[in-house]
């Protein structure tokens, strides 16, 4: 596939990873499909992104024309019935294997012949994913970092059945991006997650054993290692649930005890403090600033 036969892109899921994949690839002059569960959840999203393009626009980063040209690139949708028509679809759905599985499954019997399948997940094996479709040759991981529009990398992740093909034309779709791109072999959350996830797992367990607390964390790493944002802060940008999934991941794909989650990092996420998405995490977010919450 060339990388001009990549017109329409379809995207399952708009929260905040899908509707920032939506976001580049209109700009960049591709007809986009978001689809979620709910219109509703579909059309805040379109809003989100007009939000986040129209404060580009007011930084000088895109022209204003630019704006309303790529909005009309984007048609919502809460179900995979018109994906008939996409190229390339990207699965941007929560870090839960068995949700997609499921959406694969859905996915596939309605998909042209020759569309590509990526999957945005941050962590689990793209092997395994891509069995679950009937394409797997047609599969591959193309991980973006958050946020979407303001990160310059994309991991991208070949499974065992990945084709060349299919390889090069992802290296095309993402230069037209305008990102750069990292390639990863085929294991536990890659390469950026595979150093991350660790590093925010120890400042919980520098928390849990009092060492510090969270505002002496954050400030020693925004400081003493020059960080733009301290790792608890992080942790809650990203969301703890997702934290603990790709910890979970590496537990148990690569069976050492170094990549054990922190007790107290489930113990937030059993109690529904998942962060900024949820106003409460390692940092209260309900009032006018932020508050440690420990």
């Amino acid at each position: 596939m060339a990388d001009q036969e990549i017109k329409t892109v379809g995207v399952i899921g708009a929260g905040q990873m899908g509707n920032g994949i939506a976001h580049v690839c209109a700009l960049a002059g591709m007809d986009v499909i978001l689809e979620d569960v709910s219109m509703e959840r579909a059309k805040a999203a379109l809003k989100l992104i007009e939000t986040h393009m129209r404060r580009q626009a007011e930084k000088g980063k895109i022209a204003e024309h630019e704006v309303e040209a790529a909005l009309k690139r984007i048609t919502l949708a809460d179900n995979l019935d018109d994906f008939d028509k996409v190229d390339l679809v990207i699965e941007a759905a929560t870090e839960k294997e068995e949700i997609k599985r499921e959406i694969f499954k859905e996915l596939c019997p309605k998909l042209s012949e020759k569309a590509l399948i990526a999957t945005n997940t941050s962590s689990i094996s793209i092997t395994r994913l891509a069995a679950a479709t009937d394409r797997p040759e047609k599969f591959i991981g193309l991980h973006f970092m958050n946020p979407v529009p303001l990160m310059q990398l994309v991991e991208v992740i070949r499974g065992i059945a990945t084709s060349e093909e299919t390889f090069k034309a992802i290296r095309k779709f993402t230069e037209r991006l305008g990102k750069t791109t990292a390639n990863a072999e085929d294991f536990p959350a890659f390469i950026v997650n595979r150093i991350l996830l660790p590093m925010i797992n120890e400042a919980v367990y520098t928390l849990y054993e009092g060492v510090g607390s969270v505002e002496a964390i954050d400030t020693a790493m925004r400081l003493g290692a020059n960080h733009p944002m301290g790792p608890l802060q992080l942790a809650d940008f990203i969301g703890l649930d997702t934290c603990l999934s790709i910890m979970q991941v590496l537990y148990e794909g690569l069976a050492d005890s170094k990549y054990r989650p922190c007790p107290l990092l489930v113990k937030y996420v059993e109690a529904g403090w998942l962060g900024q998405k949820t106003q409460r995490g390692f940092y209260d977010y309900r009032g006018e600033a932020p508050v440690p919450t420990r």
